[in-house]
């Protein structure tokens, strides 16, 4: 038997109690405990130099910036730089098809290629994981998805929190959101206030329809009675469909703050868009400011067949496809006219399918479609 402290007593139950405990009213404390053990090595992989503390600490922390000739750069002048963001109702159809291991790609590459837009460095990323019920498996499995977009971000996964609350979800259900901060150079910031008319418009291709449109999508699924372990000819891909509607969401990051780094003293880059909800014409303008318009050409880029077959599918006009999703164009570089060809190449070479999208001109806040 414990012997107690001097000074204290000690009670010991002689016989098993009745009451409720905390795991019968629905949330299992030693599942979350085994989640966290499991997700140490996903956690782990992300993390770079600038990282302090331990795993399971009650806050993550990190250097934002050492004098260490390891690390790439020393901050002079920093703006710390925040997003936050969800996933939407594609948990919805992951939850529904059981693939765990891709949504937390999505999670990471909503708020970290809405932070890029202003110039700034990915530092680190925490997610928050809201289930009915905890299953360990399953939560690492969306966690290693985090991990996995916080590695091709380049920033570090410094924590998160995992809620099981089963009187708001239903079984199966669970919803995603999280935060990233990075940091920027008080004089690099890119807030689109230096775009000028004759700029040139870059854009940098989506890897399908990111984590934008699903209730759409999914509508669009129920309505036609579409079937999503079915193989469709018209999509062009070997995959189910259920397998294509899943495709992770693009992370742009290392590959935009590469190019920008190129740059240490020009200021090339004069404005960005990440084009999330609302597309072209509703992410465009938001940092080319009321005076100019984005005169973009229609036959840029190809259009991914995903979206093609969705619209006929729905029956959905071309406008509504434009004002939802991406329809290929994933985010937006502006560029002085001098290093378009230049910049256009960098990105090529670091493995984006990069194409010309038009110009900038004198307008009144619009994307005029041509």
């Amino acid at each position: 038997m414990p012997r107690a402290k001097p000074g204290y007593t000690m009670r010991v139950p002689t016989k098993r109690t009745k009451g409720l405990t905390y795991a019968q009213s629905g949330v299992d404390i030693e599942a979350g405990d085994r989640m966290v053990g499991m997700i140490e090595q996903h956690m782990r992989r992300t993390y770079g130099p600038r990282v302090l503390g331990q795993h399971g600490a009650f806050a993550g922390c990190m250097r934002l910036d050492f004098n260490e000739k390891l690390f790439k750069r020393n901050y002079r002048d920093p703006v710390l730089v925040g997003c936050t963001d969800g996933v939407g109702t594609k948990v919805k159809l992951a939850a529904q098809l059981k693939v765990y291991d891709t949504i937390g790609q999505d999670l990471v590459a909503m708020s970290v290629n809405d932070l890029i837009v202003q110039g700034a460095e990915p530092l680190f990323f925490l997610d928050y994981l809201a289930v009915h019920k905890l299953s360990p498996a399953v939560g690492a499995g969306i966690v290693k998805g985090v991990a996995d977009g916080c590695v091709l971000a380049g920033c570090a996964l410094l924590g998160g929190e995992t809620a099981e609350m089963a009187d708001v979800y239903a079984p199966g259900d669970f919803d995603l959101a999280g935060f990233a901060v990075g940091a920027c150079e008080m004089n690099r910031l890119i807030t689109g206030s230096r775009a000028e008319v004759g700029d040139v418009i870059l854009g940098l291709a989506s890897s399908g329809i990111h984590s934008n449109g699903y209730s759409l999508v999914r509508a669009i699924v129920k309505k036609a009675k579409l079937d999503l372990g079915r193989v469709y000819p018209p999509l062009n891909d070997s995959r189910t469909l259920g397998e294509v509607l899943l495709t992770p969401t693009r992370i742009y990051s290392k590959s935009v703050v590469a190019v920008l780094r190129r740059y240490s003293v020009k200021q090339v880059v004069t404005a960005m868009s990440h084009i999330t909800g609302g597309g072209l014409p509703g992410n465009v303008p938001r940092t080319l400011g009321s005076h100019l318009n984005a005169k973009i050409r229609s036959k840029a880029w190809r259009v991914p067949a995903v979206f093609k077959f969705l619209q006929a599918k729905g029956r959905v006009s071309d406008g509504e496809m434009l004002k939802v999703f991406n329809l290929g164009v994933g985010y937006v570089m502006v560029v002085k006219p001098f290093f378009a060809e230049s910049v256009l190449n960098q990105l090529r070479r670091l493995g984006e399918d990069a194409f010309v999208l038009g110009k900038v001109t004198k307008g009144t806040g619009r994307v005029l479609m041509t």
